[in-house]
């Protein structure tokens, strides 16, 4: 295990009890509020006039509409209403999108030139107006750390970065919010998380027991628990050990020590900068046509260990446990209703090699990656995504 710091300050509320806290929060900033939010979502369950209710001693300006793979226009949107309205605090209430959107907004008001540079930059060390959130969705675990995710659709772009000052001061986690959260969306949700731990599970770094046992737990826990949320929409158990997955599984608990590379996630920004997918549905295509790309002599250990101690396969050679976990992967995405090629998504081939070489390009991904990879390779992978899995 190497050397590291973890440091993640949020303070967390957690459960059905806590938005009545939402003035205190908030008052510890100041009283000139932006309210970033999404769609109709929140005002359909009551939970928009809620807030309302209790920034009633607030100046509030309104940014509503930020769109699923949040967009540059609504981050520069918000910039100008921060400015304008001198605002001390964010307030961020939906689901990674509208929180990653608000990320970006906190520090952008600190930059004179676009805010499509401070994405660009990769990592802002500037400073930020605090952040607080309401969750909605379980999905990105944006809610516990310094990561956001923004697109430009002019220029076909999808980029990750993050910023020290960007870690959310106060979330509210209630489960319960989620209970009306569409299938889809849970699925993908749900999907999202599990990609996450793969991409750091995923890794040749040796002696990190801990980090790879934590991560196994979060995973066994979304396989339980996501069928059940499909299902059952009111569990509000299942719920909660979706929601709290999600903030455990991208907090830096599971890379603490242990230096990973992330392939899945930027193959999938270049499905979503193209075609404006939902992101935890491109992530469940993916993902086993990488695992399969990725199963060689020099990997097998780390599949063999995910399907003993995930999926509880054994009796079987290493090669045969590594392949069966691979199927019982696509199982689990399937009985959570996910599509499970890209043709089903609306993307077809002819764009695949562009789309490959900005994957490697803007990812990373020919070296400190799990399996590395240059366009062919991820070109092969996005060519078996357009049929069915077979392995």
């Amino acid at each position: 295990m190497e050397d590291f710091r973890f440091y993640v300050p949020t303070d967390v509320r957690f459960g059905k009890n806590h938005l009545a806290e939402l003035p205190e929060a908030l008052a510890q900033f100041g009283k000139k509020v932006l309210f970033v939010y999404g769609g109709g979502s929140i005002k359909k369950s009551g939970l928009y006039q809620q807030v309302k209710e209790q920034l009633a001693d607030f100046e509030v300006t309104e940014l509503a509409g930020v769109e699923p793979n949040p967009k540059i226009e609504s981050v520069r949107q918000g910039v100008e209403l921060a400015r304008s309205n001198d605002v001390d605090v964010i307030l961020a209430v939906g689901g990674g999108s509208v929180i990653d959107a608000a990320k970006v907004i906190s520090g952008s008001v600190f930059y004179d030139g676009d805010a499509w540079d401070v994405v660009k930059s990769g990592s802002w060390t500037g400073n930020a107006l605090p952040l607080i959130d309401v969750l909605t969705l379980s999905a990105t675990g944006t809610e516990m750390n310094r990561n956001a995710v923004i697109s430009n659709m002019a220029i076909n772009e999808k980029l990750g970065m993050n910023g020290k000052n960007f870690i959310p001061r106060v979330s509210f986690l209630d489960p319960s919010l989620t209970q009306s959260v569409s299938k889809w969306q849970t699925a993908a949700g749900a999907s999202d998380i599990l990609s996450h731990l793969f991409e750091q599970y995923f890794a040749r770094v040796e002696q990190t027991d801990l980090q790879d046992h934590l991560a196994e737990a979060i995973m066994k826990t979304v396989i339980t628990h996501g069928p059940i949320a499909l299902n059952e929409p009111d569990n509000y158990n299942s719920r909660a050990e979706l929601m709290w997955a999600s903030s455990l599984a991208l907090n830096g608990l599971e890379n603490a020590g242990k230096p990973v590379g992330w392939t899945v996630h930027p193959i999938e920004h270049e499905l979503s900068a193209f075609y404006d997918i939902t992101h935890g549905i491109g992530l469940a295509i993916v993902t086993p046509r990488w695992m399969a790309y990725s199963l060689n002599e020099q990997t097998v250990a780390k599949f063999v260990k995910y399907g003993q101690n995930v999926w509880d396969i054994t009796d079987k050679d290493d090669f045969e446990i590594a392949r069966e976990a691979i199927r019982k992967t696509v199982e689990w995405y399937k009985q959570m209703d996910i599509p499970m090629t890209l043709p089903e998504v609306g993307i077809d081939e002819s764009r695949l090699a562009e789309m490959s070489k900005a994957a490697v390009e803007h990812g990373g991904l020919a070296e400190g990656v799990f399996v590395p990879m240059l366009p062919a390779d991820v070109e092969a992978v996005l060519q078996a995504s357009l049929t069915e899995f077979e392995i």
